[in-house]
C-alpha cells in the first residue's frame, strides 16, 4: 500500500488527488466546490470513507469516471449516487457489467455462478451507469483506451498532466506473490503496455502499484511476465492435456492457492492465455475420448 494509511487522501498535483486503498480511486478538483472521482473503491464502506473526504472538503460529486466494471473499482458507485445524485459513467461493455454486475462472475466462470462467486469482490451492487465518452468527460480530461485487463478498460491523462492507468499493470510486489494476474485479452494487453512503456506524464496513478513519475520500467516487468507465463503454458502442453490439468500444474508449479474465486479468476485468465497461444500458432487442439486437449506445436 505504498504505507499510506488506507483510504487517506493524498495529492499528487495542483488538482489531482487519489485515495488509497486496494484499488485507487482519482479523485480531480474542478474548480472550488466540484469533483470527479475515477473509480469508486471495492464496496459501499469505501463509498463512506470517500463521502467523508468530500464532506470534510465542503466539495460536491458531480460524476464518477469508471475506468472498467471489475467490482473492485465500481463497488462504492451504488452508495455514492444514492448518496450525492453523482453520475456514473463506464466505457462500451463496461457499462452493461456496470448496470448488470451478475455478468462479471458469470463471464468468469463461463455460466451461472453459483455462491461462492457472487459476493461483494467479484459482483458489485449495480448503479445506473451511462455510457462513458470523450463528450461527457471535463474540459481538458483525454480518455485513453487500455484494453486487455477487461473488456474495454480506460485511463484518463488531466489537465494537471497526471494520467490514471486503472489496472493496465500491477507492482513488481503483486506479480511477485500472485503470478498470474487477470487478463482478458492478452494480445490488447501488451498492445496496451507498449503503450503504456512510451508514455510520459507529470505522474502515473496505477490503481494497484504506486504512483510515480517514470512507467517504462514496471510496464517491462510486466510485459516479461506475460512472456513467462505464456511460455511455462507451452511447456506444460509439451504432450496432450486438458485445460484443468494445465490449471493444476500451474498452481503447483506457482505455489498458488486454489479456491472457487481463484479457480475462477486464474481459469479465466488461462484460458485466455491458450486461446492467444493458438490463435498465434503455438498451441493446436485435439478431441480424444471427448475431451478437448491442448498440444505445442
Amino acid at each position: 500500500m505504498g504505507g499510506w494509511p488506507v483510504y487517506e487522501l493524498v495529492q499528487v498535483s495542483e488538482r489531482c488527488y487519489y485515495i488509497q486503498s486496494p484499488a485507487k480511486i482519482g479523485l480531480v478538483r474542478l474548480n472550488d466546490r466540484d469533483v470527479c472521482l475515477i473509480d469508486s473503491g471495492n464496496d459501499k464502506d469505501a463509498g463512506r470513507k470517500v463521502r467523508q473526504h468530500l464532506d470534510l472538503n465542503s466539495w460536491r460529486l458531480t460524476a464518477i469516471y469508471n475506468t472498467h466494471s471489475n467490482a473492485d473499482h465500481i463497488g462504492g458507485n451504488q452508495y455514492l449516487q444514492r448518496q450525492t445524485g453523482c453520475r456514473i459513467y463506464a466505457p462500451g461493455i463496461e457499462c452493461d457489467l456496470t448496470r448488470h454486475p451478475v455478468l462479471e462472475p458469470s463471464f468468469l466462470y463461463g455460466g451461472f455462478p453459483c455462491g461462492d462467486l457472487r459476493h461483494k469482490f467479484l459482483m458489485a451492487q449495480p448503479s445506473d451507469a451511462l455510457e462513458l465518452t470523450p463528450e461527457v468527460l471535463p474540459e481538458g480530461f483525454e480518455m485513453i483506451p487500455l484494453p486487455g485487463h477487461f473488456f474495454e478498460m480506460v485511463g484518463f491523462r488531466t489537465p494537471d498532466d497526471v494520467v490514471y492507468l486503472a489496472d493496465c499493470l500491477s507492482s513488481r510486489e503483486t506479480l511477485d506473490k500472485y503470478q498470474i494476474g487477470f487478463i482478458y485479452d492478452v494480445a490488447a494487453y501488451l498492445k496496451t503496455l507498449e503503450t503504456v512503456k512510451s508514455m510520459e506524464a507529470r505522474m502515473f496513478v496505477p490503481a494497484h502499484a504506486a504512483a510515480c513519475e517514470e512507467i517504462s520500467a514496471l510496464a517491462q516487468y510486466n510485459i516479461d511476465k506475460v512472456t513467462e507465463i505464456a511460455e511455462r503454458i507451452v511447456g506444460i502442453c509439451d504432450r496432450p492435456i486438458s485445460f484443468e490439468r494445465i490449471l493444476q500444474r500451474l498452481f503447483t508449479d506457482y505455489g498458488l492457492t486454489m479456491n472457487f474465486e481463484q479457480y475462477a479468476l486464474v481459469g479465466s485468465t488461462v484460458r485466455s492465455y491458450l486461446s492467444w497461444l493458438k490463435d498465434t500458432g503455438r498451441l493446436a487442439v485435439l478431441f480424444e475420448d471427448s475431451m478437448l486437449l491442448w498440444q505445442r506445436l
